[in-house]
C-alpha cells in the first residue's frame, strides 16, 4: 500500500470542496495563522510516517494536547481520575460553563475546557510539573526535541482566557480542583499553547494505535485504558460535533482550535491533519474533509 499516495489523493479531495472556515480568533495570537496552511501526515505503527503539504510546519496543538494530558495522568494515578471528570458528551461548546452548576462542578468529559482543567490539575499532582511531563513525552515519542511551548500564544490566551478563570474558579469551589487555580490555569493554558507538525503529532499519538505501547516498547497504558481513551476520543474529541465526525470518519480522534486533528486507526497507525479554517464547532473543515476522504477510499474505521 502506498501510504504517501493515500495522502495526497485524500488532500486533493479535500481542497477539491469550496469550504474552507474560519481561522480562530477569540484567541489573538492564533489569528495570524495563515488560512491556506494544510498539510497531513500518516503514521504506522512500526514507526514509519507518510506526510505532504504542510506537514511538517509546526503549529499551535490547543485542545490536541488534551489526549496526551489525560493519557499521562491516568498512567500516572489510574482510574481514581473518572472521579473528578465523565466520560459523556457535553452538548454545549467546550468553553461552557452552562453544566458545571446542575452537576456540581463535575465536567461531562475530558476534552471540554472544564474537564482538560480537572485533568491538568491531577497530573500537576501526581509528577508536579504538567507541562514539563507531556512536552517530555512528546518529543520522546516524536523524536523531536523541539517540540516547545509558544510563550506568546500561551500569554495570549490567558490574556483573554476568562470563560476558563471563571470555570477553574468554579469547580475550585466545589473542591474539584487540589492545586492553586493560577497554577492549574498557567499549566493548562502552557499545554494549549505547545508547538509542533502533524509529523510529530501522529507518531506521538502512535501509543494508542499500539494499544498503549510507547515507542520504545514500554507499556503506557493496558490494552483495557487505552481502549477507553480511544473510545471517550470518539464520543467527546471533536467538541460538539462527534456524532458528525463519527458518521464521517468513523476514527477516535482529537481536534483542536489551531486546526489540527489527530486521528487514531487501532493496531495500524494514526493520522493527522492541519489546516486553520474552523467551522462553527471549532474542527478544521479541510482537516476533517481529507479524514474522511481517507476513511472512505480506504475502509478503514472502527465500524
Amino acid at each position: 500500500m502506498d501510504y504517501q499516495d493515500l495522502v495526497r489523493d485524500a488532500m486533493a479531495a479535500a481542497v477539491r470542496s469550496p469550504l474552507r472556515g474560519r481561522v480562530a480568533d477569540y484567541i489573538p495570537a492564533l489569528a495570524e495563522a495563515d488560512p491556506a496552511a494544510f498539510g497531513m501526515a500518516i503514521a504506522t505503527v512500526d514507526g514509519r510516517v507518510f506526510g505532504a503539504g504542510d506537514w511538517q510546519q509546526p503549529f499551535s496543538v490547543q485542545s490536541v494536547s488534551k489526549l496526551f494530558t489525560l493519557a499521562l495522568a491516568l498512567a500516572e494515578g489510574g482510574d481514581g481520575l473518572w472521579t473528578g471528570v465523565g466520560r459523556e458528551p457535553s452538548g454545549n461548546p467546550f468553553n461552557s460553563l452552562v453544566q458545571l452548576e446542575t452537576e456540581h462542578g463535575i465536567p461531562r468529559n475530558p476534552f471540554i475546557n472544564a474537564g482538560a482543567l480537572v485533568v491538568t490539575d491531577r497530573l500537576l499532582e501526581l509528577t508536579g510539573d504538567a507541562v514539563g511531563t507531556v512536552l517530555d513525552f512528546l518529543r520522546a515519542e516524536s523524536g523531536d526535541p523541539a517540540v516547545a511551548v509558544n510563550r506568546a500564544v500561551a500569554a495570549s490566551e490567558a490574556e483573554h482566557g476568562h470563560r476558563n478563570a471563571a470555570m477553574a474558579h468554579f469547580m475550585a469551589g466545589y473542591g474539584n480542583l487540589r492545586n492553586p487555580v493560577e497554577d492549574v490555569l498557567t499549566h493548562y493554558y502552557a499545554h494549549c499553547a505547545i508547538e509542533t507538525s502533524c509529523r510529530d503529532l501522529a507518531l506521538a499519538g502512535l501509543f494508542l494505535a499500539r494499544h498503549g505501547v510507547r515507542t520504545d516498547g514500554s507499556r503506557l497504558l493496558s490494552r483495557s485504558e487505552a481502549k477507553r481513551i480511544n473510545a471517550v476520543l470518539l464520543t467527546c474529541g471533536t467538541y460538539d460535533a462527534a456524532g458528525e465526525f463519527a458518521y464521517r470518519v468513523g476514527l477516535p480522534g482529537k481536534s483542536g482550535v489551531g486546526g489540527g486533528v489527530l486521528a487514531v486507526l487501532p493496531g495500524r497507525g494514526t493520522v493527522c491533519t492541519w489546516s486553520p479554517g474552523l467551522d462553527a464547532a471549532g474542527n478544521s473543515v479541510l482537516g476533517v474533509a481529507a479524514l474522511d476522504a481517507l476513511t472512505t477510499a480506504t475502509g478503514w474505521s472502527v465500524f
